[in-house]
């Protein structure tokens, strides 16, 4: 294969070296150049099978693809369309699904046509626990195989809630180039091949990633010429930069008052996405006294959640009214959450035999939101009788205690692909209770729902599995498992010089989508 610039085999140089030779040449003044500015000091691996933070998985979207995607400015899986894929169909039992490919579809740096057998390695590699941080979201699939260069067979040992939401181009979902994963090795992570519309052509540690533009994007040559991903942690220091015009697009802070200051800037827009982080207190039903449901209905009754979202900030926050966020496919706030009662709290408590209130111990991250979160929730327990001693530990030493069970109550904050079957697999069903072998995140010990659960993730008919999860739901909740709280969106700060494209109310990849008609003036 010839690169067309050079005429020199890949055999000879090597795709890395290539790829260093093509993008060697400085940005013109007159390129357009977008300033990106994140909250980091530094990237991880580069590699999106690997990497699951949000600083990574802002930057895997402008490099890579899917072999599906959901439609730019959206969250929710109603919106998934063709990416690398242009068509695809299942069998009636949706065990075996097969996908044809875009032709003509480039690697960068020389590597060669976009194929099947890449495709099918991606899926494999994203599988595979030794090279993959996502390899459980792939447990059920049998195989992925190439039928032929443009026809891809994936075959499942059971049914899938929404197949196609672990193929869009979101963690494991990434498509990664064969040939370069393999030359590369280690060096992957370090300059990661896409198909995607932006290429990687620097990293400086501590600093910034410098993407340029693909020219042989099969959606077109992208408008942009350059995306330089800036690295500052202060949120003053980002604020600064964006209002003096050194950014023209900032990660926010998640806070009513950041909203409001930033909101004052003349020409710039203060969006904020979703999917939503859902901040839940999972109650330890395997401690005493949580495993009395009267006073698991106290703790929930005893939390104003309305009170808090106005604290917090109903610009960047919205009231929880499920244990699955709003937004996500299988949602659903039928059954609702025990209202505000802190007088029939304290009556529960005394009923249960605790007439002058209970005290839990909670071990808690310093991170700063969590820690202000339950901080609020310990002075608002407090008027019902319940007591938090908190345990202020360092976010990793947290992870590592509530997982061995040490805590009568955990607040965890998480977002995930948004679909109701991931919410409820991770968090409620009981083969993920926390000190169990296929331990996830049941810190609750909630084992109401498995059925529905279960029922759900396997069940073909679409209005049969909406009414298992909704099910599920209403079983939780009346449960008390876990109260949740509030919903926090992600902010981000935009200058009116960008011109997205499209209208910008979700980002699944945690990053703004920068397409190949993005413009900046």
């Amino acid at each position: 294969m010839k690169l067309r610039n050079e005429g020199l085999s890949i055999a000879t140089w090597g795709g890395a070296a290539l790829l260093a030779l093509a993008l060697c040449t400085p940005a013109s003044a007159a390129d357009k150049v977008l300033r990106v500015g994140m909250a980091t000091g530094d990237i991880g691996k580069m590699d999106p099978h690997v990497a699951a933070g949000t600083p990574e998985k802002a930057l895997f979207t402008w490099v890579f693809n899917g072999l599906v995607r959901i439609r730019p400015g959206e969250a929710n899986p109603q919106f998934i369309e063709p990416d690398l894929a242009e068509s695809w169909e299942h069998s009636a039992d949706n065990l075996t699904w097969t996908f044809h490919l875009r032709k003509g579809v480039q690697c960068h740096g020389g590597y060669g046509e976009f194929t099947a057998e890449d495709a099918a390695y991606s899926l494999a590699r994203a599988a595979d626990p030794k090279r993959s941080s996502f390899s459980s979201d792939f447990k059920s699939m049998a195989a992925a195989e190439a039928v032929d260069p443009y026809t891809l067979k994936i075959t499942y040992k059971e049914n899938v809630p929404s197949v196609l939401g672990f193929l869009v181009n979101i963690q494991g979902g990434n498509m990664v180039c064969k040939k370069a994963a393999e030359e590369m090795g280690a060096d992957f992570a370090k300059r990661p091949i896409g198909t995607g519309p932006f290429m990687f052509k620097d990293y400086k540690p501590q600093q910034e990633v410098t993407l340029v533009a693909n020219p042989d994007y099969f959606r077109g040559k992208p408008k942009i010429d350059r995306i330089d991903y800036k690295f500052i942690p202060a949120i003053a220091s980002r604020d600064l930069a964006f209002e003096k015009g050194e950014l023209d697009i900032s990660y926010g802070q998640s806070d009513q008052a950041w909203y409001d200051r930033m909101s004052k800037l003349k020409d710039a827009s203060i969006v904020t996405t979703e999917p939503t982080e859902l901040y839940t207190v999972h109650l330890n039903m395997a401690h005493k006294p949580l495993d009395d449901l009267r006073v698991r209905q106290a703790f929930a009754m005893a939390i104003p959640r309305d009170a808090i979202v106005k604290y917090r900030g109903e610009r960047i926050a919205r009231v929880a009214k499920s244990v699955v966020p709003q937004g996500y496919l299988g949602y659903s706030d039928a059954t609702p959450l025990p209202a505000y009662d802190p007088k029939k709290a304290k009556a529960l408590l005394k009923e249960a035999g605790y007439p002058d209130g209970i005290k839990l111990t909670v071990v808690q991250t310093s991170l700063g939101i969590m820690r202000d979160t339950m901080e609020v929730l310990q002075g608002q327990l407090r008027k019902a009788g319940i007591e938090l001693d908190l345990q202020i530990v360092e976010h990793a030493t947290f992870h590592a205690e509530i997982r061995k069970d040490k805590s009568d109550l955990v607040l965890y904050a998480a977002s995930r692909f948004p679909i109701a079957d991931i919410y409820l697999s991770q968090f409620y069903d009981s083969a993920a209770i926390v000190g169990t072998p296929t331990a996830v995140t049941n810190f609750s010990h909630c084992a109401v729902a498995d059925a529905e659960i279960r029922a759900a993730r396997t069940e073909t008919d679409p209005a049969k599995q909406l009414a298992d999860w909704a099910l599920a739901q209403k079983k939780i909740v009346e449960a008390v498992c876990g109260v949740p709280v509030y919903e926090l969106f992600d902010a981000w700060a935009i200058s009116n010089r960008v011109k997205l494209g499209y209208t910008l109310t979700g980002a699944p990849g945690r990053g703004v989508p920068i397409l190949e008609d993005t413009t900046i003036d």
